[in-house]
């Protein structure tokens, strides 16, 4: 399994926003600026990471980006679900999906279930704080 390669951008941006200390806000050119990655790219990220709940935007003098809520309450399940949307290694579970040949006949697809939650859970014990770290803790 391998995050697509928005996902990885997505927690790359929302560690730089939560390295802002205290809160303080944080245009999205210079998170770009800071992170290496295409301000459009940056725009398309802010825009959906805003609309998760995960950032949050202020219009105005002293205006920008700062998090919606403390990095310490901000998982890394939280921003790939923001983008990608609910965590789930095999589609055969999405809503109207019913493109596998196997489906009537599968004998893994009442598993997938405990396998989806168990990686989302795994994924949500990661917070952002951690991700945000500069330096690698084992």
């Amino acid at each position: 399994m391998r995050l697509s390669s928005m996902a990885d951008y997505a927690v790359v941006t929302m560690s730089a926003a939560a390295r802002h200390c205290g809160g303080a806000r944080v245009s999205a050119a210079q998170l770009a600026l800071e992170t290496g990655l295409p301000a459009p790219t940056v725009q398309k990220l802010v825009s959906r990471l805003t609309a998760a709940g995960l950032l949050r935007s202020v219009r105005g003098a002293g205006g920008g980006l700062q998090l919606a809520r403390p990095a310490a309450a901000i998982s890394l399940a939280d921003i790939v679900e923001a983008v990608e949307g609910p965590i789930a290694l095999a589609t055969c579970l999405e809503q109207g999906r019913h493109d596998c040949a196997l489906e009537p006949c599968c004998s893994v697809r009442p598993h997938w279930p405990a396998v989806n939650e168990a990686l989302r859970g795994a994924l949500a014990q990661v917070p952002l704080t951690r991700l945000a770290q500069m330096e690698v803790v084992a």
